[in-house]
């Protein structure tokens, strides 16, 4: 958060990369490997939703236990994150 960027004629480009990332504290890999494994837990919050859609009795509660805890470890992170989204 308190990085300087440094001023490079490659800023431009590389700002949708590196934006949103300084905004939360993190360099592009830090926030890449935060984003994929938000990513593979509700991927596999999703297949057991499925598994729980076909066969009721399995996988009662697994994918809101997942989102709920996914939820509680990003309200943790403090509300570092800026939406960047334009008209936010």
């Amino acid at each position: 958060m308190g990085r300087q960027r440094a001023a490079t004629p490659m800023r431009p480009l590389l700002g949708p990369f590196t934006d949103h990332p300084e905004s939360v504290g993190e360099t592009y890999a830090e926030h890449m490997a935060v984003a994929l494994g938000y990513g593979a837990r509700l991927l596999g919050a999703g297949c057991a939703a499925i598994v729980h859609a076909l066969v009721p009795a399995l996988f009662q509660t697994t994918a809101s236990d997942a989102i709920r805890a996914m939820h509680a470890e990003i309200e943790d992170r403090g509300g570092q994150a800026k939406d960047t989204r334009p008209g936010d």
